[in-house]
């Protein structure tokens, strides 16, 4: 059965209705839904409309996250700011914390927002690229709160979640430059996507507790394998990328005081997930910013190639959401029946 086209508007007002349906204040429904939506438009659809019965109206009929609680500023540096989101919908906190470090950063080159008991935030690319759309360098960096999902290399129990990290920058005329990444060898959202779709993983994202490659994705939530980190194994990098997951706890978690995997009497939830926004406003420190990064993310373009051209992360995702804003959003169409149902 062929894929649903939605027009992109039209998609948007229907997952704003969700959400405003739950007790959101309209503003905040409409960018929570844009976040959202940012998966299906890019094509990273691990992070898009499927979690949306999955993940997000979850954590509204439990009461685990509150649709009108305003965020509380704890600690105003000026430059430097700590505060608590109070339970709100991470989509649109997140979001709100990086507006925030972007204001300061136009006063005083650089904006640091340092943010803690919120949800699940969704695509941090999104969040990143904000900064871009200011002319500005975002960096943004989220904990899974106490949840437990990955194991440390030699250690016999998971530690800490996959703990994404994203930047992003103007690339002049270009699609912004926008890395996204899990510290893991992918995220969660990638396993059960290729359960869904019967498919098997490549054989270095999950492993036995004996260590053997596991191709079957339906055995993670079986708990009969386990996500592995970027590098897959130590002797191929896996040190690295629990390094970067620790990185991700420090200035997501520790710093501002949110649930800490380590420390997580429970581990099942990601309650209390902790976020670092930072935003680098380049012009405001120095002229000549914006002609550098174009014709850095030029040079990379044009960049002499094997066989397809080079390009940089967020260019596909660029290319991708630039044609469906214009052509619409295809979507499955048990998601489609989902979303005219919740």
């Amino acid at each position: 059965m062929s894929d649903v086209i939605v027009p992109f508007p039209t998609l948007l007002a229907a997952v704003t209705r969700v959400f405003t349906a739950r007790g959101m204040p309209p503003d905040r429904a409409g960018v929570a839904a844009e976040a959202l939506c940012h998966g299906e438009l890019t094509g990273v659809t691990s992070h898009g409309l499927v979690n949306l019965t999955r993940l997000y109206l979850p954590l509204f009929d439990s009461g685990r996250t509150d649709p009108a609680a305003e965020m509380v500023i704890e600690t105003d540096l000026g430059a430097c700011v700590l505060a608590d989101a109070r339970r709100t919908l991470g989509l649109w906190s997140a979001s709100q914390a990086m507006e925030l470090a972007c204001a300061r950063a136009a006063r005083r080159g650089i904006g640091l927002v340092s943010l803690r008991g919120t949800t699940h935030i969704g695509c941090a690319g999104y969040h990143a690229a904000r900064a871009a759309a200011h002319g500005m360098v975002g960096l943004v960096a989220a904990n899974c709160g106490g949840q437990r999902i990955a194991r440390p290399p030699g250690g016999s129990a998971p530690m800490l979640g996959t703990n994404p990290l994203a930047l992003a920058c103007p690339a002049g005329d270009r699609h912004p430059f926008v890395l996204d990444m899990s510290t893991t060898v992918v995220p969660t959202g990638r396993i059960r996507a290729a359960a869904r779709e019967n498919r098997p993983v490549p054989a270095g994202w999950l492993a036995s507790d004996d260590g053997e490659a596991v191709t079957d994705p339906a055995a993670f939530d079986r708990g009969e394998a386990h996500l592995l980190w970027l590098g897959s194994a130590p002797e191929t990098g896996a040190y690295k990328g629990f390094g970067l997951g620790l990185l991700v706890e420090v200035l997501a978690a520790l710093v501002p005081g949110a649930a800490l995997g380590a420390l997580s009497g429970d581990g099942s939830l990601d309650d209390d997930i902790g976020v670092f926004t930072l935003a680098i406003a380049p012009s405001v420190l120095r002229p000549g910013f914006g002609a550098d990064a174009s014709q850095l993310f030029g040079a990379v373009l044009g960049w002499p190639a094997v066989a397809d051209p080079v390009t940089y992360p967020g260019w596909h995702e660029g290319e991708r959401a630039a044609w469906r804003r214009e052509h619409g959003v295809p979507l499955p169409w048990a998601l489609h029946e989902e979303l005219m149902t919740a």
